[in-house]
C-alpha cells in the first residue's frame, strides 16, 4: 500500500502545486481529478489527449517528484437527462486518456437516470414504495446496464483493467447488492472503489462491505464521517440541509481521524490487507471545518504511521 492524494481534496492548488504537496507529505502516488462532478479537474483531457508532447510533460512531472498515477478519477453524472450526454463524453475521454498513459484504473460513479422522456434531473429510488418506484427502477437499469456493458467494451480497448464505481448514494450503484448486481451483468471490470465515509452515514459497516467485496476492491478514499446525534435524532440521516450549513446538518464529511479513532483506522487497513488489497489509499479531505491543505497534511500524518 501507499499513501494517495486525490487532487480534488485541494482544489484551489494548481497542478504542480497539488503534487508538490503530495510529495512533502509522503504520498508516492496521486489520483488526479479528470472532469464531472470535480470542483477543479487538475488536468485538461482534451490537450493530453491531442499532443503526444503535452502528455510526455504531464507524465514527468510526476516522476520527476516520485509520484505516479494511480488513478483517473471522473466521477460524473453519465445517465443524468440533462447533464449526461457531457459527462458520457468525460469518462470515455478518460478512458482514452488513461489508455494513452497506461494507468489501469479509473475512478467514477454508476449514474442514474431520469424518470423518463422530458425529465430534468435524475430520479434516485431509495424506497420500495410505491409499487411504480420499483418500476422505474427495473427501467433505470434496463438503461445503466447496456450503457456500462459498452463502456467496458471502451475500457479494454484502451487497456484500462478497472472501473472502480464509488459506492455512492443518489446513483444506482451505492451498496454490495448494486455494485454486485453491476459486475454480474458488465463483467470484471467493474469494481469497487472503497470509501468508508458514504458508509458510515448510511450505517453500513466498512469492514463488513471489505470482506465481502475483497479482490473487487480496486480503489481506496481515506474520508471520515461524523454524525451530530441531535440532528440526527430529528433530521435523520437523509437530512436535506445543504452541505455549507454543516454545524446544522445530521451529518458532515471529516479529515481522517477526527471521528473514528486509530484504532479503527488500523482496523479498516487490515481489513484490506486480509483481502489482498495492495494499492493506493487516497486522502478524499471534504472537512468544512479545516482549510483544504491543514485537513490533507493532518489525514497524511495520521494515516502513514498505520501503514508501515
Amino acid at each position: 500500500m501507499d499513501l494517495c492524494l486525490y487532487t480534488d481534496s485541494v482544489p484551489d492548488l494548481s497542478f504542480e502545486g497539488a503534487l508538490d504537496l503530495a510529495a512533502a507529505i509522503g504520498c508516492g502516488s496521486i489520483e488526479i481529478a479528470a472532469g464531472g462532478q470535480s470542483s477543479a479537474p487538475h488536468l485538461r483531457l482534451g490537450e493530453l489527449l491531442g499532443d503526444r508532447r503535452e502528455r510526455i510533460a504531464f507524465a514527468d512531472a510526476f516522476a520527476t517528484r516520485g509520484l505516479r498515477i494511480a488513478a483517473l478519477n471522473c466521477s460524473a453524472w453519465p445517465l443524468h437527462p440533462v447533464l449526461g450526454p457531457a459527462h458520457e463524453a468525460i469518462i470515455r475521454d478518460t478512458i482514452r486518456l488513461a489508455g494513452e498513459l497506461g494507468v489501469e484504473t479509473v475512478v467514477s460513479m454508476s449514474g442514474t437516470p431520469g424518470d423518463g422522456p422530458g425529465a430534468s434531473t435524475l430520479d434516485w429510488v431509495f424506497y420500495p414504495w410505491p409499487t411504480d418506484a420499483m418500476t422505474l427502477l427495473a427501467r433505470q437499469w434496463e438503461v445503466a446496464i447496456p450503457f456500462w456493458q459498452e463502456m467496458a467494451a471502451h475500457a479494454a480497448a484502451n487497456g484500462v483493467r478497472r472501473i472502480a464505481f464509488e459506492l455512492h448514494p443518489l446513483h444506482l450503484v451505492f451498496n454490495v447488492p448494486t455494485l454486485l448486481r453491476m459486475r454480474e451483468a458488465v463483467g470484471p471490470v467493474i469494481g469497487a472503489n472503497m470509501d468508508p465515509s458514504h458508509l458510515f452515514w448510511q450505517q453500513m459497516d466498512p469492514l463488513a462491505v471489505i470482506a465481502a467485496l475483497g479482490p473487487l476492491i480496486g480503489h481506496v478514499h481515506l474520508k471520515d464521517t461524523g454524525l451530530q446525534a441531535d440532528r440526527v435524532a430529528l433530521a435523520g440521516v437523509l437530512d436535506t440541509t445543504p452541505f455549507d450549513d454543516a454545524r446544522d446538518r445530521a451529518w458532515t464529511f471529516r479529515t481522517v481521524g477526527r471521528v473514528h479513532d486509530r484504532a479503527w483506522w488500523t482496523s479498516f487497513i487490515s481489513a484490506l490487507r486480509s483481502v489482498g488489497y495492495d494499492g493506493p489509499l487516497s486522502i478524499e479531505n471534504e472537512d468544512p471545518y479545516l482549510p483544504a491543505v491543514e485537513g490533507v497534511e493532518e489525514a497524511a500524518a495520521f494515516i502513514l504511521p498505520l501503514i508501515g
